[in-house]
């Protein structure tokens, strides 16, 4: 007998599925900038991981995505502080607010809380921010890291709204789920 919380293996396809599809898209839709890379294909994935799964899985997928891009040197370490909390924030949404697929359109929020992690903690301890661009002294690295993580966060965001909806068309989240 399964319990109500328990992983069917369903609910693991499509997890190493979303992780498979991010990793692949990670060659093909990341552009580096800095010491950061815009990739909406993670923000799409955090939207539609966060609906169908999850919370608690959304951020797993974002967190196994961005292990897996840095272990094969296509990412940086920026990608967990840019996806993990734009796939917590659609989750808590989603689940906990109002079950919308608008709720993928609130990514952005998460990430861009990210970047602030980013541009004030992150960035200055491993050294990587933005004093070629602006020199040393360039107090607004902040909105650097806003601005970059939101270009790669709302296109990400739409597209996986997009994606959710064709998906729902078609039925196919009702098979899943």
């Amino acid at each position: 007998m399964l319990r109500e919380n328990s992983i069917t293996s369903k609910k693991l396809s499509l997890i190493a599925v979303l992780i498979a599809l991010g990793v692949i898209l990670s060659h093909f839709l990341a552009i580096p900038v800095g010491p950061t890379k815009i990739f909406p294909g993670q923000h799409m994935i955090n939207g539609l991981a966060a609906v169908i799964l999850g919370p608690i899985y959304a951020v797993f997928i974002a967190v196994v995505i961005g292990v897996i891009r840095n272990g094969l040197g296509i990412g940086s370490l920026f990608a967990f502080p840019g996806g993990v909390p734009g796939a917590l924030v659609v989750g808590i949404v989603y689940y906990y607010v109002k079950k919308t697929d608008y709720a993928t359109l609130t990514e952005p929020i998460g990430t861009a809380i990210g970047a602030l992690l980013s541009s004030f903690i992150l960035a200055p301890a491993i050294g990587k921010t933005f004093p070629e661009l602006f020199g040393p002294t360039f107090a607004a690295q902040w909105q650097i890291f806003l601005i970059l993580f939101l270009a790669s966060s709302i296109p990400g965001a739409i597209l996986g709204f997009l994606v959710l909806k064709a998906l729902r068309r078609t039925g196919i989240i009702e098979k899943l789920t």
